[in-house]
């Protein structure tokens, strides 16, 4: 089997230790077990052939599993859409990796904003609510709908003068000028009716210990005082004769709210920010929150993202697997699915087609056990329950997710 389908990823894991599992689970079926015998058969008669020697099973092992790759990052603490691509179709995942359009819904809080621009970073700022509505808020979707140049924020997998940004930020030193900004295209943007309400699930941020606080000090000129600009559309209609948002500055926290904060503690809910958004590739999510909360005189720090839709394939269109899928149901029933949507792409109903095939096909008990041998297909017990080795440094390092 050869081709692109999508896959719906949860919160909580990297897209590389999600790909891995999925991998895992498709290498070890029956389904992809003869193309991966023709193909370690194959690389071994090569190696030979070319060397004189028998090829170790390491030299094996990038055959001796499902040929694998995906279509654009999600971070840990992204949901959603994940193109994969299998075999051949590893081949296509280029046309995924720009010039898509994918559509996100985002939950944030304002009042804090961060080193990340999400709930795992460090506090750089705390600002007022008090002065938020929901008229002021709603205009946003129009200063920030076209094309507009944006920050990327400084966990992006980007580099200055060699050096990756999230290394700056490790070490906390301050960089050695502001991140240029790059254009992006917002397609569309909706502010839902539930935003700046209070009754959520969401832990506020607060203040760590003040070693946190001065090591993320030393960012504060480069990341605090990013400009901030508004659509080209906007600025048009307008009749601004520049793009830089002429914004005033945040309020900064009351004593009020300074208060009410350290009372209530872990009680206190910050109003949140709920919006889908319809953008190109390039546009960091998190920098739009990040650029509302300074359009509103505040901060904000995003706690949710889904990837609803990328390109074609859409949570909401039920075009998506997930992975239980893979694991829970009898390849009998997903192979055929499976089979089908790489032949025909998006347009395949995954649930109801899983839904027929559950019916249609004669499903054996199935027991999910892992063989004594799991070295068998490249894989072992210590390569799948450390499969964050390759992004221990994740929570600093931060490979933010571009879209």
């Amino acid at each position: 089997m050869n081709g692109i389908f999508a896959i719906e990823k949860p919160s909580g894991i990297t897209s590389n230790q999600f790909m891995l599992k999925l991998q895992h689970a498709l290498t070890k079926s029956q389904v992809f077990s003869k193309e991966i015998q023709r193909a370690t058969a194959e690389r071994k008669q090569q190696y030979e052939k070319e060397t004189g020697k028998k090829a170790s099973k390491r030299k094996l092992r990038k055959v001796s599993k499902v040929k694998m790759g995906h279509g654009g990052t999600l971070d840990p603490l992204a949901s959603g859409v994940l193109v994969i691509g299998i075999g051949t179709g590893t081949k296509k995942l280029a046309n995924y990796l720009s010039g898509t359009v994918k559509v996100y819904e985002s939950e944030a809080l304002f009042g804090v904003s961060t080193t990340s621009g999400d709930v795992e970073g460090e506090i750089l700022s705390q600002n007022s609510v008090k002065h938020l509505n929901f008229d002021d808020l709603k205009t946003v979707e129009e200063k920030f709908v076209g094309q507009l140049k944006q920050t990327p924020p400084i966990y992006a997998a980007l580099k200055m003068d060699g050096k990756p940004l999230h290394e700056y930020a490790r070490e906390g030193k301050p960089l050695p000028r502001a991140i240029e900004p790059r254009q992006v295209n917002i397609y569309d943007l909706k502010v839902f009716s539930d935003s700046l309400k209070r009754d959520h699930d969401y832990t506020f941020l607060r203040p760590t210990t003040e070693e946190a606080v001065a090591t993320v000090k030393n960012l504060n000129a480069n990341m605090l005082n990013d400009v901030l600009y508004f659509s080209k559309n906007y600025t048009d209609k307008h009749g601004l004769d520049s793009e830089v948002a002429k914004v005033e500055e945040p309020f900064p926290l009351s004593k009020e709210e300074e208060q009410e904060i350290e009372k209530e503690g872990n009680s206190y809910k910050a109003p949140k920010l709920h919006f889908k958004a319809n953008v190109s590739s390039g546009t960091y999510i998190r920098s739009l929150v990040s650029d509302i909360g300074k359009a509103m005189r505040s901060s904000c720090y995003m706690v949710k993202l889904i990837r609803l839709q990328q390109q074609d394939w859409s949570l909401e269109r039920n075009n998506v697997f997930q992975l239980g899928d893979f694991t829970e149901r009898d390849e009998k029933v997903w192979s055929k699915v499976l089979e089908k949507v790489l032949d025909e792409g998006a347009s395949v109903d995954v649930i109801e087609e899983l839904k027929k095939a559950e019916k249609d096909v004669p499903v054996d008990v199935k027991e999910d056990v892992i063989p004594d041998d799991q070295t068998k297909n490249g894989y072992t017990a210590e390569t799948l329950e450390n499969a964050n080795v390759e992004e221990s440094s994740n929570e600093l390092k931060r490979k933010i997710e571009q879209v």
